[in-house]
């Protein structure tokens, strides 16, 4: 990647890096890769081509966050909750409520 001084020569190559920066974010590299995100923002012109980036912005800071939560607080359970029944968030089970079976498998 670019030195974060130095950014990319156009709008779309900002969009395109942002995009780059996104789908190839580690949690090794997440806060170097989130203060450039910040400088490839700050660099967009108007407002139209920022509000483009959003959704990249707005996922590298959730992953910068729930990396930044497990590794203070250890890795997350997953699975059931205690005394519910139900699985635990987004993560435990894709977002969905429910047993967990497919409807289309035998019981």
């Amino acid at each position: 990647m670019r030195s974060i001084k130095q950014g990319p020569a156009d709008p779309k190559a900002a969009l395109a890096e942002l995009r780059q920066i996104y789908f190839q974010t580690t949690r090794r590299t997440i806060e170097h890769d989130f203060d450039h995100a910040i400088e490839l923002l700050k660099s967009l012109p108007t407002e139209e081509q920022r509000e483009k980036a959003t959704v990249y912005m707005e996922g590298i800071a959730q992953m910068r966050k729930e990396w930044a939560a497990n590794d203070k607080t250890g890795p997350r359970p997953t699975g059931k909750t205690e005394g519910t029944g139900s699985q635990t968030g987004k993560r435990g089970n894709g977002g969905r409520t429910g047993t967990g079976r497919s409807k289309y498998q035998k019981t």
